[in-house]
């Protein structure tokens, strides 16, 4: 069996992290196990599953205490110890020529680095972060990237492959039942439900969201907004909805395992990010028949069904709640499981390609 060492800030439910949970359920595990450095102390939303799964998780402190020094040590300590991984695969841009400098100091042949954004947000800490991920492919010896934008914005001219984000066909099939169910559970059965899901981070522009939601919400008063995720600005998105009087129709519904169910639930589900690395969340509710709004910076690979419309940011809330109310009505549900599965998001064949790459690298 080889053991694969996944490095992450945590394995809370996002979407980097339901990617990861994905190739880890469907992967051989006889062949190819998980294993989990991470970045936080405590237990996070997936901890159990991995453990369950037969996976290790690694615990170290830095983005609690931010106590480097100690960082730098720890790393040295972990590797010096653990000289039974033969591959590192790295998610952290921003730390990762410090980890991946002890992984090749203690003789880890393989250290992938993996890009999963396509820039840095537009505050002093992702300025930051920026500067530090230049340095993310110094000791890799491989690349990675969910998408050729965030290739290109990581690694410049040095080669890299796309593993694009694949999800679950069969999770994220519509049904209509699972819908009349969930709308009945939260009192949506006659609302048009405009629904988002991400964490609550600049990036995901969820301010913006509200603007566009408090537009529809004045064409069509029937209009309900959920936001599920939780984040680190959760509490001032709050304060902006209840600034808008829109407290009574947006719904807060935090980290959900059962997010597939709400997809069937919505009527139009909107992302207005101002980057992506590829925004995984727009092919599930392609593949969930949900009509997709999505900022044009979105990656064009995102865009693989009918069901897909993207919007310029530079375009007003009100131009994006127009767009938006046009499918208050309804529209027909069409199967589109054969166009994203042959545009390569089928997770089955994306974990089989994977593991291939783990079990085949180590003998080159």
């Amino acid at each position: 069996m080889i053991r694969i060492l996944h490095i992450v800030p945590n394995m809370q439910a996002g979407g980097l992290e339901t990617l990861i949970m994905s190739w880890y359920r469907n992967i051989d595990r006889s062949k190819v196990q998980f294993d989990f450095l991470v970045h936080y102390q405590g237990k996070f939303f997936y901890d159990d599953e991995i453990e369950r799964l037969g996976g290790k998780i690694y615990y170290l402190s830095v983005r609690d205490d931010n106590n480097f020094i100690k960082y730098l040590h720890d790393l040295d300590s972990f590797f010096k110890e653990h000289r039974e991984y033969k591959i590192v695969h790295g998610h952290m841009e921003s730390l990762g020529q410090f980890y991946f400098r002890a992984a090749k100091k203690y003789g880890v042949p393989v250290r992938i680095a993996h890009s999963h954004n396509s820039a840095t947000e537009p505050t002093l800490k992702g300025k930051v972060k920026g500067i530090l991920a230049k340095g993310f492919p110094k000791y890799a010896t491989h690349c990675f990237a969910c998408s050729e934008l965030a290739g290109q914005f990581m690694f410049g001219d040095r080669d890299f492959t796309v593993i694009k984000n694949a999800i679950d066909l069969s999770r994220f099939q519509y049904d209509a039942k699972i819908r009349t169910k969930m709308r009945a559970e939260l009192n949506l059965t006659d609302k048009f439900v405009i629904g988002h899901v991400g964490r609550f981070c600049t990036q995901k522009n969820h301010k913006y969201l509200i603007d566009v939601f408090e537009q529809i919400h004045k064409r069509n008063s029937n209009a309900i907004l959920l936001l599920i995720g939780k984040g680190e600005l959760l509490e001032e998105v709050k304060a902006y909805v209840a600034e808008k009087s829109l407290a009574g129709c947006v719904q807060f519904l935090g980290v959900r395992d059962d997010v597939n169910k709400l997809y069937d639930a919505m009527d139009v589900f909107v992302f207005p990010s101002i980057f992506e690395g590829l925004g995984i969340v727009a092919i599930e509710a392609q593949e969930s028949r949900l009509m997709t709004v999505c900022s044009d910076v979105v990656p064009k690979e995102a865009n693989v069904t009918e069901y897909y419309k993207a919007i310029s940011l530079q375009e007003s809330p009100e131009k994006w709640a127009e767009s938006i109310c046009k499918y208050a009505n309804g529209y027909e549900k069409k199967d589109v499981t054969d166009k994203i599965r042959n545009a390569g998001y089928d997770i089955k064949k994306s974990a089989s390609m994977l593991q291939q790459f783990y079990q085949g690298v180590l003998t080159e």
